[in-house]
């Protein structure tokens, strides 16, 4: 999370707080005479109740006062983030987690709640230099949910992943990158942050073409990616994980250094700056 220095000389809450304080409230905002009944009159006719980017009429902030929104990192060190979202799923998560235990690579995964309820032991032991991140309860399109079902589908997979994993989340990445205001105002009020991604696997494209695949991430990987993988889904995302270890290798090979959502953003920071061409000196006569 931005440090804003806003938060000295008082405890910051933790996350958590938010995330119980939250809780209470989880069918909805309380909001009071000025409710969101006023709110979403204000909007023009026919907006979608999920475009609501503020929840109510009356005073509200999030968390934070912010939500950060990241696609990719600003910074110099030739750092990546590998992300895998859906799972954790039979035949697949167990597959990435093997890759990355063979190749002491880290990564960031996108759990769905109630899949990792339902597949808790597949994790169980596996997550202890990985970071896991929040793909809301039941995979559902966050950007058509009102703020109360939003705030609801965060809600939810938070206490199940911080229980089955012993790792609170603090990246929210909704379900097929689907943003509404919604999403963000949900995000704000439990203290997440949204964690999208610069550059996925083709695995359509690439079905029949591996190598392409392989290629197309290590020649597109810049300092400061995000990288969207799945652990679950059609068959032909499988070519993307067959692979994997291709991958790691070709940018490992190429000076790059696998890292966490979390540990990727604390790492932010101006981005490598291209040479530039000495300028020439003034001519003594002309002056150019």
């Amino acid at each position: 999370m931005t440090n804003t220095g806003d938060e000295r000389g008082r405890e910051k809450p933790s996350r958590r707080n938010i995330i119980k304080g939250a809780g209470l409230a989880v069918g909805g905002l309380a909001v009071g005479a000025a409710g969101g009944a006023a709110a979403v009159a204000a909007v023009p006719d026919g907006t979608p109740k999920s475009a609501m980017a503020i929840p109510v009429a009356g005073p509200w902030r999030p968390a934070h006062g912010h939500v950060d929104v990241t696609w990719s990192v600003d910074t110099s060190q030739k750092l990546v983030a590998l992300t895998f979202d859906d799972g954790p799923m039979p035949n697949w998560t167990g597959m990435v987690h093997d890759i990355l235990d063979a190749e002491k690579a880290k990564a960031t995964f996108f759990m769905v709640g109630e899949r990792a309820v339902a597949n808790a032991k597949i994790i169980h032991g596996r997550m202890d230099r990985h970071e896991a991140g929040n793909h809301t309860w039941a995979h559902k399109d966050m950007s058509r949910l009102t703020h109360a079902e939003a705030v609801d589908a965060i809600h939810r997979a938070h206490k199940a992943i911080a229980q089955i994993t012993g790792k609170e989340p603090r990246h929210l990445r909704p379900p097929f990158g689907q943003l509404g205001g919604t999403t963000m105002s949900a995000a704000g009020q439990l203290g997440y942050d949204l964690t999208l991604w610069g550059i996925k696997m083709l695995e359509k494209t690439y079905e029949n073409h591996p190598q392409g695949l392989v290629d197309y991430i290590v020649n597109n990987v810049t300092p400061g990616t995000i990288v969207l993988a799945h652990d679950h889904g059609n068959p032909d995302r499988l070519v993307a994980l067959r692979n994997l270890s291709k991958m790691i290798q070709g940018l490992r090979a190429k000076g790059f250094e696998f890292v966490t959502v979390s540990e990727l953003v604390a790492a932010s920071g101006p981005p490598a700056q291209a040479p530039q061409k000495p300028s020439r000196s003034p001519s003594p006569l002309t002056g150019h």
